[in-house]
């Protein structure tokens, strides 16, 4: 019998606007509550992680992106799940302001203050590499 629950998949937007990123507040009732992450979900079956994004980041922000690039994946076990997290630096595609369907909040934060902000622990590697590559904004 598993100890925990495999989630599986998981994709996530590191969307740059200008000098800043998205970052969102996680639902108070839901697994790792009030914590920020960047948006995204699960990877359905059958389903590239590319498409997964864009299908996630539409339902949960109503926002259309454009990937930059795809971040190294990581792999993290909590008590009761673990999950494959695959990241991708994005800009929005469309002009718009990103809604928070999803999430108690969304801000937009520079990389230096993410260090203000707490993450589920299978965020970190992801900020650590965003950080220790220090990737220029795309300019839009």
């Amino acid at each position: 019998m598993l100890s925990s629950l495999h989630i599986g998949r998981v994709v996530c937007g590191l969307i740059e606007r200008g000098e800043r990123l998205l970052i969102a507040r996680r639902p108070a009732g839901k697994n790792l509550g009030l914590k920020w992450e960047f948006p995204g979900g699960k990877v359905e079956p059958g389903e590239s992680d590319e498409d997964a994004l864009h299908r996630e980041l539409e339902e949960e922000l109503g926002v259309r992106v454009n990937i930059i690039e795809r971040l190294t994946p990581c792999f993290h076990r909590y008590p009761d799940f673990s999950l494959e997290l695959v990241p991708f630096r994005c800009v929005l595609a469309d002009i718009g302001e990103p809604l928070s369907r999803e999430h108690e909040e969304l801000k937009w934060i520079t990389p230096d203050e993410i260090s203000q902000y707490e993450f589920p622990e299978a965020d970190l590697p992801v900020l650590e590499e965003y950080r220790t590559n220090n990737h220029p904004p795309e300019r839009s």
